[in-house]
């Protein structure tokens, strides 16, 4: 079976389901953008490694891999080899130099394990042809190609059913009266990103650290 590489492109939270966020895996040096739905728990799990942003303390990922390192376990491969169901398969290829293992994972899980390690992720032209979409964006240009997954419904990694996100009145008045986070200053960023790392408000810091860097031209 033919391997294609893939690197994690961007995450970013889905307007279709609730508590559910699109993360985009790309086909390195080719045009195809893997969309995979994921939980708001692994999405935070990603969404910190790729920021950057050191939790306070260790979160589950974070244990499993030193966990393995402490006993000299290396994690070789991540490898997307089934998408059935509307539900993707994964399987992570260990090794202790001695003994190969293969486990089978939640595509999610791998992926959160993959990015701290240092871990190549694959997966086959088949999947990338039949649930994939091709995309002439720069890597930099991950918004649009976000708004496709977005669009995408059944490609979904969850355990449990996903329903339509609503909001109350009440919320929605709320909204309309909150200043837009793009258009705080610097300073206010700042306290905002150090109080939801100190809350363990991981997303919401990713997207307040994202935001930082814009605004610093980083």
């Amino acid at each position: 079976m033919d391997r294609v590489k893939l690197r994690v492109l961007g995450i970013s939270f889905n307007q279709v389901h609730t508590d559910a966020y699109a993360l985009i895996l790309a086909q390195e040096n080719g045009p195809y953008r893997l969309p995979v739905i994921v939980g708001s728990a692994e999405a935070q799990s990603i969404a910190i490694k790729m920021e950057g942003i050191i939790p306070p303390r260790p979160m589950t990922h974070d244990l499993f891999v030193s966990f393995a390192h402490a006993f000299g376990v290396t994690l070789r491969s991540v490898f997307i080899y089934k998408f059935e169901s509307g539900i993707f398969s994964a399987e992570l290829t260990f090794s202790d130099g001695d003994r190969t293992i293969v486990l089978d994972s939640r595509t999610s899980d791998a992926i959160a394990i993959a990015i701290r390690t240092q871990t190549p992720i694959y997966t086959t032209m088949s999947i990338l042809k039949n649930v994939g979409f091709v995309s002439e964006n720069t890597e930099d240009e991950v918004e649009d190609e976000v708004d496709i997954a977005n669009d995408i419904s059944n490609d979904t990694d969850s355990d449990f059913p996903i329903s339509a996100r609503t909001v109350d009145n009440e919320d929605e008045d709320n909204a309309r009266f909150e200043p837009k986070i793009e258009n705080l200053a610097v300073e206010e960023l700042e306290r905002r990103l150090s109080k939801l790392i100190d809350d363990e408000n991981y997303e919401e810091a990713a997207r307040v650290s994202e935001i930082l860097k814009k605004k610093r031209g980083e």
